[in-house]
């Protein structure tokens, strides 16, 4: 499974990986998390604001810093979903 955040890293940015790190944690999950800082790279994801949360290519987040239980509930989702 991968996890991106995207931002730039303001605090918002940072609050939600640490959610999505400790999301991960909880669950026991096997993945990676991926911090994409450039604007360019963000931009190819099409959210207009950040921070952004994908799970697998999917944009599931964005413009908001999603709880960690919220995060744990759309990666269980996106495990189901495979």
């Amino acid at each position: 499974m991968k996890i991106q955040v995207l931002g730039t890293g303001c605090p918002r940015c940072k609050a939600l990986a640490s959610n999505a790190e400790k999301a991960v944690r909880e669950l026991g999950l096997n993945a990676e998390i991926e911090k994409v800082t450039g604007i360019q790279e963000i931009l190819k994801f099409e959210i207009l604001m950040t921070p952004g949360l994908v799970i697998d290519g999917k944009v599931r987040a964005a413009g908001r810093v999603p709880s960690p239980d919220e995060i744990k509930q759309l990666l269980v989702e996106s495990k189901e979903s495979r």
